[in-house]
């Protein structure tokens, strides 16, 4: 489904269909918007919402400030084409915005390698063309630009030197800290090579194409959030490289079906249940040698989660989890000798499981910042000298840990302190002691950090204008922005503002009392007129819909074409605590569904909502959803869409899947009672299922395995299939045709606004 730290799961699976606005903002006063009457306003299309430019303005990514903090870089998107990127640089000290390297100038078109295409997939940029990743030499005088398979460094003044011209790609580049090499992965090998000469290979030529060195494995990447698969030590005095074997794991044999043709891959895949790939990690010097494997303990069948060093490379610390994933040990290891010990251990909540983050860090003097959710929210912690000290605390959840600055002893994160539909950056000293907010209420945030702690990148949205970015100092002060964004008369979206309209948000209860948060956009209301609602829903874990971002221009144009637009966020979601995710705890398909219901039942209550006329949308989990709402309470919904759905959870891999839902080789009732397949005969209303035919992540066995049940069980429903597409099914032309299907599905159906 997605890694569970990345909100992007709603914003790329949900909306697979069309691209969707990434969870970070801007605002304009009402002054600034265009002077255009509600009557001249055109319509929005959803064929003007998949075209170019992007209706929500551009869309930089990758924001990062060189070592020495003069200039700032990243991706920006074309306004011709909003799926290529290229890279930009700021020079803070001249003010002024450079093209550093122009990806249609510098390309040629060639096409990139199957595991590159699936690396992209695991990162969720799988569309984007040009340049998508780039990396900072150490000295701030060039950058490391991979573009089509090869290497290129980019100076400042624009030159661009290439380094590496091979029919292979080059995987997971990088310049080590120090600058003093560059390192990348080919034909599942580590290369070292000092920076601008000749790179060689470093581990071991193995006699099986199914052991790969410096690459992460599978459910790493999916899964775990980690895409990395070597460290290099901040000294570059070495490097710890992963080693993992697929051999144990499962073969699933994918079926790529295209327009013009067929391609089957045997691709290893650990389906829940099954055996995972041995994974292993050493430490070795840059050319290779003194090579040493690292203790991870006698239990082979565990998850290496991260790996980290120590500010003076003197330790590696390494983050191994049980398959369980209830356990999560701290390693210390020597990298001289590769022994290990265990430095702390995290345990999860009694009927829950530990979710594994990215909000840490390993300061100077030793010491930890640690984030647990040991009191039952997800807080920041220290470690020190053996001894913990809570940082944070109360009934709200910190969502990542954005900067230390050690010098001035404070650190800062982002949280939903004070309002749990909002992130916001917070401030506070490293001793302890009140969070100081410094970010605006009324906007979602998210933020990152100069190494130095000096230097805020802030990311934010708010319900009614779309994504903006800007530099900040340490006070949370605006500097500059990075992208205004602004909603005057020049935006994409000016002419669609008279149109646009506000969200309204509110609070419904469970059947146990638990509030759930719900957000609804309605069209200009008539009295005594009723109105269809298109519900929308994700429902999986590690997700939340509902916030005061900004949604998009897709539920605009479906609320344009006279439908209540509405998401509710059911139990088992993100950023409410442990009490709010583990009520799934092997009960998929349950709780969620009957708080989705709730909302299902507070709609047909509102007098302007036509009872008889809601449909309900999902993809991926949310597809799963769909189907799982309509067996449980037939003609709740007038009819329902599932998009890529996954429908048997022993056909979903192994690191999210027992996550959630335990091994299935030890709770099989449970797992049979999660599917879709069982009750398939129950589903009784208007069924639309849709589903990218070259599908990796679920693939489209889950479909298929649906549509037998469903066609076994005499249960009529429609199909939309689009060869070639993966889980992302999208673009200017195919995202169109994807809504225009869903909506002429509805319109045979009757689920349409009243004449």
């Amino acid at each position: 489904m997605s890694s569970p730290f990345r909100t992007r799961l709603a914003a790329v699976l949900l909306c697979a269909a069309v691209t969707c606005a990434p969870i970070v903002p801007l605002l304009a006063a009402e002054s600034e918007k265009p002077a255009v009457t509600q009557a001249s306003a055109p319509d929005l299309t959803f064929a003007r919402v998949n075209a170019s430019p992007a209706l929500d303005g551009p869309s930089p990514r990758l924001v990062k400030l060189s070592p020495d903090g003069r200039y700032l870089t990243l991706l920006r998107n074309r306004a011709d084409d909003r799926e290529r990127y290229d890279l930009w640089g700021f020079d803070r000290t001249a003010g002024e915005w450079t093209m550093l390297v122009d990806s249609e100038k510098l390309g040629t078109g060639r096409e990139i390698s199957e595991a590159e295409k699936m690396q992209r997939e695991r990162k969720r940029i799988g569309n984007q063309k040009g340049i998508v990743a780039y990396d900072w030499a150490e000295d701030g005088k060039a950058i490391l630009v991979p573009l089509e398979g090869d290497l290129y460094l980019a100076g400042l003044d624009g030159t661009v030197k290439r380094l590496t011209d091979s029919e292979a790609d080059e995987l997971n580049p990088e310049l080590s800290p120090e600058g003093s090499y560059l390192s990348f992965v080919r034909d599942g090998r580590l290369w070292i090579g000092a920076t601008g000469g000749e790179a060689s290979p470093v581990t071991p030529e193995e006699s099986s194409d199914l052991v790969h060195w410096g690459e992460a494995e599978f459910v790493a990447q999916e899964e775990m959030d980690r895409s990395e698969g070597y460290w290099w030590a901040p000294d570059d005095s070495r490097i710890a490289v992963e080693r993992f074997d697929e051999a144990p794991v499962g073969v699933v044999t994918r079926t790529a079906i295209g327009g013009e043709g067929t391609r089957t891959y045997q691709q290893r895949y650990p389906v829940a249940g099954s055996d995972n790939a041995l994974v292993s990690l050493f430490v070795m010097k840059p050319d290779g040698s003194g090579r040493v494997e690292v203790d991870l303990g006698e239990n082979r069948d565990i998850y290496l989660a991260r790996v980290d060093w120590a500010k003076d490379a003197s330790k590696l610390y390494v983050q191994r989890e049980n398959r369980a994933q209830t356990r999560l040990d701290m390693l210390e290891v020597d990298p001289a000798t590769g022994k290990s010990r265990v430095l702390f251990t995290e345990e999860s909540a009694n009927d829950a499981w530990i979710n594994l983050s990215n909000a840490y860090r390993f300061l100077k003097d030793g010491s930890l910042v640690w984030w647990s959710e040991r009191d039952g929210f997800g807080h920041l912690y220290r470690f020190a000298d053996g001894k913990w000290t809570q940082l944070t605390k109360g009934a709200w959840v910190v969502s990542d840990l954005v900067g230390v600055d050690e010098a001035a002893g404070r650190l800062y994160f982002t949280a939903n302190r004070d309002d749990p539909l909002e992130m916001q950056v917070y401030a506070m000293p490293l001793a302890g002691g009140e969070p100081e907010r410094l970010t605006e209420a009324g906007w979602t945030n998210a933020a990152r950090m100069s190494k130095d702690g000096k230097t805020l990148v802030v990311s934010r949205s708010s319900s009614n204008h779309p994504p903006q970015s800007y530099l900040a100092d340490a006070e949370g002060k605006r500097l500059t922005w990075i992208e205004e964004n602004k909603l005057d008369a020049s935006h994409p979206y000016a002419p669609y503002l008279p149109s646009h309209r506000a969200p309204q948000f509110g609070t419904i209860e469970a059947k146990d009392g638990t509030v759930l948060h719900w957000k609804m956009i309605t069209p200009p209301l008539e009295p005594g007129r009723k109105y269809p609602v298109f519900f929308q829903h994700y429902g999986g874990p590690h997700v939340q819909m509902v916030t005061h971002g900004w949604g998009g221009a897709l539920e605009q144009a479906i609320v344009d074409k006279g439908y209540v637009f509405f998401e509710i966020d059911n139990r088992g979601a993100t950023n409410r605590g442990v009490d709010f995710e583990k009520p799934i705890r092997q009960a998929m398909g349950s709780v969620e569904v009957a708080d989705q219901k709730a909302g299902a039942l507070y709609l047909k209550s509102l007098d302007f909502v036509d009872p008889d006329r809601i449909a309900t949308y999902g993809w991926s989990y949310g597809g799963y959803m769909t189907l799982k709402m309509l067996e449980a309470d037939p003609g709740l919904y007038a009819a329902g869409i599932s998009g890529a759905p996954v429908t048997k959870w022993e056909l979903y891999d192994t690191h999210y899947t027992e996550r959630y839902m335990g091994d299935p080789r030890e709770v099989g009732d449970a797992y049979k009672a999660s599917d879709t397949i069982h009750d398939a005969g129950k589903i009784a209303d208007p069924l639309l299922m849709i589903h990218g035919m070259s599908d990796d992540n679920v693939v489209l066995d889950n479909s298929v395995a649906m549509f037998a049940a469903l066609q076994a069980a005499g249960v009529p429903f429609e199909m939309m299939l689009y060869p070639g597409y993966t889980h992302r099914v999208s673009g200017p032309v195919i995202g169109t045709h994807v809504w225009e299907t869903i909506f002429a599905f509805l319109d045979r159906n009757g689920v349409t606004p009243a004449e």
